[in-house]
């Protein structure tokens, strides 16, 4: 597996992955101008052991709560492409498959149309009341605790020298006063990582509460049960394993049980029996964004968005107020 990684075919490809959209990017420029040379340098680098793995520069976006993201060297972001693209195969036959975010053929789409399936199936169609136990994960990706996260790593790969490159990306970054915790949102292999990670927790809710109705993305996950009762035992159980096990915590103001009658709020969407609607806060960010933006892919990608719900309404405002863009027939 190490020798795969390191491979300079493997270098190239994943170079070549990497650059997608970032060729105007100065630092990636800069790396260009001697494009082998540095390849050459990073794969010896890592077969002799010797590869250290850069600092990071930070910055804050807010998208739309403010978020710190650490962006390291362009000579490590290709190696954490590299990481990816032979150990992501190797982990995601490994995942749940109720399990949707940083997946291939999975995503919030895939997540969205599972969680129907789930409510249709409490709810009986309808016929009885179904209700959702709703939680988040507090401060998810800085509080990744590194030991457990290479020790989980152990279980599943055998060679010394892909557990020492793992070790080298993650013991790289701690956010401060964190000595030995956390993953940087700007790196790929985060990611992978935090799928990992939780994938501990999602086999105990398959395999130990033998829960069917589960659907995780990242740190946001849901249970639908007819029985309110068995949704509110489940609480406290679940935050003791996620604080032994995973030294993770539920965030406390942000655990739900509601039925979905009164419209459950999940990815962007606020769910019903038999329809869902878009978010207020994220109707309100795409009104912003479209009103800023004069680029076609913009308004492509939100009405690849609204094809997903009961949105008539909010096509019909956007294609009143911007006509300039094709008109486009939405189902609903």
């Amino acid at each position: 597996m190490f020798e795969s990684i390191i491979l300079i075919e493997n270098l190239l490809v994943s170079w070549r992955e990497f650059l997608r959209g970032k060729r105007d990017k100065y630092d990636v420029q800069i790396f260009s101008l001697s494009l082998m040379s540095n390849i050459f340098a990073l794969h010896r680098d890592l077969k002799e052991r010797r590869y250290i793995h850069g600092s990071y520069r930070a910055f804050r976006v807010s998208d739309p709560k403010p978020r710190d993201i650490h962006k390291a060297p362009v000579r490590d972001r290709l190696l954490h492409h590299a990481i990816y693209r032979i150990l992501y195969p190797f982990f995601d036959k490994r995942f749940v498959s109720d399990s949707f975010s940083c997946r291939k053929d999975k995503g919030t789409h895939r997540a969205l149309e599972r969680f129907a399936c789930f409510i249709r199936k409490e709810g009986r169609n309808n016929t009885r009341q179904c209700w959702v136990l709703k939680c988040d994960i507090r401060k998810f990706f800085a509080n990744i605790d590194h030991t457990i996260l290479v020790s989980i790593l152990e279980k599943y790969i055998k060679d010394e020298n892909v557990l020492w490159l793992c070790g080298q990306v993650i013991g790289s970054f701690y956010p401060e006063g964190k000595e030995n915790r956390g993953l940087p949102l700007g790196n790929l292999t985060s990611q992978l990582f935090a799928n990992i990670y939780m994938n501990e927790f999602d086999w105990y809710v398959k395999r130990v509460l033998k829960i069917k109705c589960y659907v995780r993305y990242a740190d946001d996950f849901v249970i639908c049960s007819s029985d309110k009762n068995v949704l509110e035992k489940l609480i406290p159980i679940i935050d003791v394993f996620l604080e032994e096990r995973l030294h993770l915590s539920i965030h406390k103001d942000k655990i739900s049980i509601k039925t979905i009658s009164s419209g459950v709020d999940f990815l962007g969407w606020v769910h019903f029996p038999d329809h869902r609607v878009l978010r207020t806060a994220t109707r309100r960010k795409m009104e912003r964004k479209l009103h800023r933006s004069e680029n076609q892919r913009v308004y492509d990608s939100y009405f690849g968005l609204l094809r997903w719900g009961n949105t008539k309404k909010i096509v019909a405002k956007i294609k009143y107020f911007n006509p300039k863009f094709l008109e486009e027939e939405l189902s609903p």
